[in-house]
C-alpha cells in the first residue's frame, strides 16, 4: 500500500452540479480513498493508493466526466513540490481563460446594447429583423460558447449543471424568435407581428458573462492567501542539508537552517504574522521564504524543498481550502439534483401558461425561460467554500495554521483550553533567577561539570557560570533522578536536587515553586540556584482575553505541583496541576470531554500529543515537536498565545458568513423561482432574471471576501 494524498487543480468547474459531478467520478475509481472537490479554489483533493491507480487514470476518470484534472506524471512525485508544475499551468489557463471570457463579455454588451437600441428605436427599418438575427447569433453562438460547449459535454454524460440552464434559456430565445422571423405569420400576436425576443437571448449572455467575470474577479481573491505563500518560495535553490548557504542583505533565506556566523535582523511577517523583524546571531533558527535585514548571514541548511516550515504550510492551506465543511456536504446533496428539478420546474412553468386562458405561447415560452435564467446553483455551491477558503487563508496570512474545514468551524464551540505548561506558557528556555554563592572560585567546576551535561537546566547553569574557565573534571557520572558528580583534584563534586547542608534561601524558593539546583562539595555546600521557566509575555494576556470570552483556562504541566501552581498563579489560571505525564494529560481532556466540556489543548511536545489528538480540537504551538504539528488540528506558526482568541473569532465571524451565505442562497432561489414563474402576479422579462442571478454569485462571493479584510 502506498498512499498518497495529492491537490490537484481542475478545469471546467461552473456550479456545486459540477463538483458532484467531478467527485462522484473520482470515488468511483478503484483505489480512490476520499476526495474534496473546491468550486472556491478550483481544485480536486484525492486521497489515493498508488499501487491500484495513478494520476494519469484519475485524470482520465474526470476527463470522461466531462472536465479536466492538470497532474505531473507520478514518477515527479520525489521532485521537491509535485504538483507545483501542475499548479502553474492551471494558473496559467486561468488566466487566459480570463482574459477572453471578459473580452468576451465586452463584446457581449455591445452587442446587447445595439440590439436593445435596434429592437427599441429602429421599428420602420427593413433590415430590422436580420440585423437583430445576425448581432443575436454573434452573441449567443461566440460570446456564449462556452455555455454550450460545457452544456453539451455534460449532456453526453447524463448530467446537468449551471451552464444547462444557460444554454436552453438562451437557445430557446433565440430559436423562438429566429422562427418568428422566418415564418412571422405562424405565431403572429393580436398586433399582427410575431414576438422577436432576441434582446432577451443576448442580454442573458452579457448578463452572465458580467457576472461570471466579477465572481471569477472574486473568487480570485479568496485564494490570495495560498499564492502569496507560494511566492515566498525561493526558485531554483540546489542546496542540500549541511550545505552553508550566504545570504546577503535583502534576500530571501533559501533553506530552514542555523546560523553559523553573521548577525541581522530577519522579516518573519509573512510566515508568522508577527510585524517585528527578528533578530538572528549564530545559533538561531531561520526558514526559508524569511526576508534577510541589512547584514550578512551565514547558514547551515537543515531543510531543503519540500521538508522546509514554508512548504509544510503550503501543503497544509492547500489541503484545507480544498477540504468540506460537515454542512457544505448536505449543501452538495441538495446542488447535485438542483439543475434537474429546475428544469422540471421551468417545463411545468410552461404547461401551466399554456394552459391558462389568454396567456400565450409567448408569454409560457419567456416565463419558462425566466425560471431557467434565474434559478442559481452557483450561489448555493460557493456559499460554504468561499467563506472557508477565504477564512483559512485568512487564519495563514496571521500564522494561524488549521488543518480543515471542520477545524475551522469548531474552535468557535470550545468552553475550555487545557494548556501544556513548558515550552507553551512558557519560554522553554529555564533561567537561574536566584542564586547564592558560598564559594565563588568555583564557578569553574560547575562549568565544566554542566558542559558534559545534557540535563535540561545545565544550559541555565552555564549562563550563571559565565565566562569562568572550566576546570580539568575527571570521572564525571551521570546518577539518574539525582544529578551529576565528578572529581577535581581528588575532590568529589555534586550537582542536583539535593543537598545534605540546610540552606534556609533555598527552602523558601521551594515554597514559592521553584526548581533549586545544589552545587557542593563532599566537604561543603557551594552554591544554590533557583531555576525558573519564564513566563511568555503574551500568555497572561492570552488567558485573560479568553476569560473574557467564557473560555476556562486549565494548566497541567509534567513539572511538580508547586512549580504548576507558581505560573498558574502569574497566569491568573484557577485550575491547575502538577506531575502529569502523557497519561495523566489524556485522562484529563477525556475527563472534561465526559462533562460536556468542548475542550481544546494546547501542547508543543512529544507528551502532548496523545492529549492533543483526544481532545476536540488539538491546537499546536510552532516551535514543538513534529509530532505535536501532526497531530493537532491547529498550528500556531509563532508562540504567541494571543492568536487562540484571534482564531475563536476567525471561527465565529466565518460561520456567520457561511450562514449568511447559505440563507441568501436558498430564500434567493425559493423566493425568485416562482416570482420568475409568474407565480406573484406579473412576469419577469428574462434579462433582469439573467441580472440577478449574476448578482446573486456576485452576492455570495463577496459576502465571503470580508473575511479577508478581518
Amino acid at each position: 500500500m502506498a498512499n498518497i494524498k495529492r491537490t490537484f487543480p481542475v478545469n471546467g468547474l461552473g456550479c456545486a452540479a459540477c463538483v458532484a459531478r467531478v467527485e462522484g467520478a473520482l470515488k468511483s475509481m478503484p483505489g480512490v480513498n476520499g476526495c474534496s472537490v473546491s468550486l472556491a479554489s478550483n481544485t480536486a483533493q484525492v486521497d489515493y493508493d498508488n499501487d491500484i491507480t495513478s494520476a494519469a487514470k484519475l485524470q482520465q476518470a474526470v476527463r470522461d466526466a466531462g472536465y479536466d484534472l492538470l497532474i505531473e506524471s507520478d514518477s515527479d512525485l520525489e521532485a521537491e513540490d509535485p504538483d507545483s508544475k501542475a499548479e502553474e499551468e492551471a494558473e496559467l489557463l486561468r488566466q487566459k481563460e480570463y482574459r477572453i471570457m471578459r473580452r468576451d463579455m465586452v463584446l457581449a454588451v455591445i452587442l446587447a446594447l445595439a440590439i436593445f437600441v435596434i429592437q427599441m428605436g429602429f421599428k420602420d427599418f427593413n433590415g430590422r429583423g436580420i440585423a437583430l438575427f445576425l448581432l443575436a447569433a454573434l452573441s449567443v453562438f461566440w460570446c456564449g460558447r462556452r455555455f454550450h460547449r460545457n452544456a453539451f459535454k455534460q449532456a453526453r454524460h447524463f448530467s446537468a449543471g449551471m451552464d444547462t440552464l444557460v444554454s436552453v434559456s438562451t437557445l430557446i430565445s433565440f430559436i423562438f424568435s429566429s422562427f418568428n422571423l422566418a415564418f412571422p405569420s405562424v405565431l403572429a400576436s393580436e398586433s399582427g407581428m410575431a414576438p422577436l425576443y432576441f434582446d432577451s437571448a443576448a442580454m442573458i449572455t452579457a448578463f452572465i458573462l458580467i457576472g461570471r467575470v466579477l465572481e471569477e474577479k472574486a473568487k480570485y481573491g479568496t485564494t490570495a492567501s495560498i499564492r502569496k505563500l507560494m511566492g515566498l518560495r525561493p526558485r531554483k535553490d540546489k542546496a542540500r542539508p549541511g550545505d552553508l548557504v550566504k545570504v546577503k542583505p535583502g534576500e530571501r533565506i533559501p533553506v530552514d537552517g542555523s546560523v553559523k556566523d553573521g548577525n541581522s535582523f530577519v522579516d518573519e511577517s509573512l510566515l508568522t504574522g508577527e510585524l517585528l523583524a527578528v533578530e538572528k546571531y549564530p545559533g538561531q533558527k531561520v526558514f526559508a521564504g524569511t526576508i534577510n535585514g541589512n547584514g550578512v548571514l551565514m547558514v547551515i541548511a537543515e531543510k531543503t524543498g519540500q521538508d522546509t516550515l514554508l512548504s509544510g504550510i503550503i501543503r497544509m492551506v492547500r489541503e484545507a481550502q480544498g477540504s468540506k465543511a460537515r454542512i457544505q456536504r448536505t449543501v452538495d446533496k441538495v446542488a447535485a439534483v438542483f439543475v434537474p428539478v429546475v428544469i422540471v420546474l421551468a417545463l411545468a412553468t410552461f404547461i401551466y401558461w399554456l394552459t391558462v386562458p389568454g396567456a400565450g405561447f409567448a408569454r409560457a415560452l419567456l416565463n419558462m425561460v425566466s425560471v431557467l435564467v434565474i434559478a442559481c446553483p452557483c450561489a448555493l455551491g460557493l456559499a460554504t467554500p468561499t467563506a472557508i477558503v477565504a477564512g483559512i487563508g485568512n487564519g495563514a496570512d496571521k500564522g494561524i495554521l488549521i488543518k480543515n474545514a471542520d477545524a475551522l468551524q469548531l474552535a468557535r464551540k470550545i468552553d475550555s483550553v487545557v494548556f501544556d505548561k513548558t515550552g507553551t506558557l512558557t519560554m522553554g528556555a529555564p533561567k537561574v533567577t536566584a542564586s547564592k554563592w558560598f564559594s565563588m572560585f568555583s564557578k569553574g567546576i560547575l562549568k565544566a561539570m554542566e558542559m558534559n551535561s545534557s540535563h535540561p537546566l545545565a544550559e541555565a547553569l552555564l549562563a550563571e557560570a559565565g565566562d569562568e574557565e572550566p576546570k580539568p573534571m575527571t570521572d564525571f557520572r551521570y546518577v539518574p533522578g539525582t544529578g551529576i558528580e565528578a572529581t577535581y583534584m581528588n575532590i568529589r563534586y555534586f550537582i542536583g536536587n539535593s543537598s545534605t547542608k540546610a540552606c534556609p534561601e533555598a527552602e523558601q524558593w521551594k515554597k514559592e515553586g521553584r526548581t533549586v539546583v545544589y552545587f557542593s562539595s563532599e566537604y561543603e555546600l557551594l552554591a544554590v540556584f533557583a531555576v525558573e521557566d519564564e513566563i511568555r509575555g503574551t500568555s497572561a494576556e492570552a488567558v485573560s482575553c479568553l476569560r473574557e470570552m467564557g473560555i476556562e483556562s486549565y494548566l497541567l504541566s509534567g513539572d511538580n505541583s508547586a512549580a504548576a501552581g507558581l505560573a498558574a498563579r502569574k497566569l491568573g489560571i484557577d485550575n491547575f496541576g502538577g506531575g502529569a505525564f502523557p497519561a495523566d494529560k489524556l485522562s484529563f481532556v477525556r475527563d472534561l470531554q465526559s462533562r460536556k466540556h468542548i475542550v481544546a489543548m494546547v501542547g508543543d511536545g512529544i507528551n502532548d500529543s496523545a492529549a492533543l489528538a483526544a481532545a476536540d480540537l488539538g491546537i499546536a504551538v510552532g516551535s514543538g515537536s513534529d509530532v505535536a504539528m501532526d497531530t493537532a488540528m491547529v498550528t500556531l506558526v509563532s508562540p504567541d498565545l494571543r492568536k487562540l482568541t484571534a482564531l475563536v473569532k476567525l471561527s465565529k465571524r466565518t460561520d456567520r458568513i457561511i450562514k449568511e451565505n447559505l440563507f441568501w442562497a436558498f430564500i434567493y432561489n425559493v423566493l425568485m423561482i416562482p416570482m420568475a414563474a409568474g407565480l406573484f402576479g406579473f412576469d419577469l422579462n428574462p434579462m433582469i432574471a439573467a441580472a440577478c442571478m449574476a448578482m446573486s454569485s456576485i452576492c455570495v462571493v463577496c459576502n465571503s471576501l470580508r473575511l479577508r479584510r478581518m
